[in-house]
């Protein structure tokens, strides 16, 4: 087989070492040497200077967690580095060490077998981490959420069922009271905002409970780690448009899709990048996402057609604001998802919806154009 790279490195990447296999191509012969480094960054710049001494050229990894980010800051604009798919490059089984799988790596790197996985720069890995926190904390608020209801039930407290949203305007008006000391139904339900659908005497039976000061001290607690949470959640919005503001204008031709709001629009910029020379085609971009059927055939019969994972913040998404999308009426997503829904179910024409959004969102980007 045809080597494409002489001399080039192999890492197999771990918490606490990295098992490095320099291989090198001299007079026909190849051969490999073998050396482990902490990834500490003393030991990630010997690791640096050793692949320099055999004069390296590229050097690939597997993505590991996030252990493979500190070795790729380090290399990085010293090598030609590759990033690996670990479902993509497996080994023969039984020959499961550190060291045989840096070699393997080397071998599959030397004869261009490996397919480099997308890296985003700097500046868009960090606009990831932001979009990426906002939804861990936005969940985290549902879970305390859920937890106050839990509360309430437990004391007996129908409110749940009573208004549409626990911490809105009426329901924190009467958590707060509640924590307060405040028990007395009526008094609780002269709380209530005028636009709640509920009547009053309707609240006032909900709100006859048995609260301790067990259930107030909860309460107490779980409304404090809301509002800590909310706290945080406008400080990393606050950073999300100043490191958006360059590209405000894109950001709003996006919010022009059907379904698109600020949010998602903002997670599609911090996933792909701006960047669209990195996908050859829209196709290439839907796949990458994991938003179109995957191909297994054998004998004349497609088997396994399922979608693979792809990029789980992305596709969540999209999925969201596909659902936003088919309820507008007399739009095209509607009756996209209305025509494969016919034949194929709800769940692949939701898909669809999705994957022809992102294609949408592909030549927005690339283009600059609505």
């Amino acid at each position: 087989m045809e080597v494409l790279h002489a001399r080039c490195a192999g890492l197999d990447v771990h918490k606490d070492i990295v098992v490095a296999c320099a291989r090198v191509v001299a007079e026909g012969k190849a051969t490999q040497d073998v050396r482990s480094f902490t990834t500490t960054t003393t030991g990630l710049t010997s690791l640096a200077e050793w692949l320099a001494s055999h004069s390296c050229t590229h050097v690939a990894m597997e993505a590991t967690g996030v252990y493979w980010k500190p070795v790729w800051h380090v290399l990085e604009g010293r090598f030609a580095l590759v990033l690996a798919n670990a479902m993509h490059i497996r080994n023969v089984p039984g020959r499961k060490t550190d060291v045989n799988d840096a070699m393997w790596i080397a071998d599959l790197l030397a004869h261009g077998l490996i397919r480099g996985s997308f890296v985003p720069p700097a500046d868009v890995q960090r606009l990831r981490d932001l979009t990426r926190t906002r939804k861990q904390l936005v969940r985290e608020v549902a879970q305390h959420t859920q937890r106050i209801q839990k509360t309430l039930e437990a004391s007996n407290l129908k409110l749940t069922g009573t208004i549409s949203d626990v911490l809105g305007l009426t329901g924190r008006a009467i958590l707060d009271a509640i924590v307060a000391g405040e028990s007395n139904p009526e008094k609780l339900a002269d709380l209530a905002h005028h636009g709640i659908r509920a009547s009053r005497e309707k609240l006032i039976e909900v709100l006859r409970g048995n609260v301790t000061e067990h259930h107030r001290f909860m309460l107490r607690l779980h409304l404090g780690q809301v509002d800590a949470l909310r706290k945080s959640i406008e400080e990393v919005e606050v950073e999300l448009g100043k490191a958006l503001a360059p590209e405000r204008a894109l950001v709003d031709c996006l919010t022009t899709m059907p379904g698109v709001g600020k949010v998602v629009a903002q997670v599609i910029v911090a996933e792909i990048g701006l960047d669209m020379s990195r996908f050859p085609t829209a196709g290439h971009l839907v796949s990458w996402a994991g938003l179109c059927p995957r191909m297994d055939e054998s004998a004349g019969k497609r088997r396994n057609t399922r979608i693979r994972k792809g990029d789980p913040w992305l596709k969540t998404a999209l999925v969201q604001g596909a659902w936003a999308a088919v309820a507008k009426k007399a739009s095209y997503a509607r009756s996209l998802f209305a025509r494969i829904k016919a034949r194929r179910g709800a769940k692949k024409a939701i898909i669809a919806v999705a994957a022809s959004m992102l294609t949408a969102a592909f030549h927005i980007l690339r283009d600059g154009v609505v």
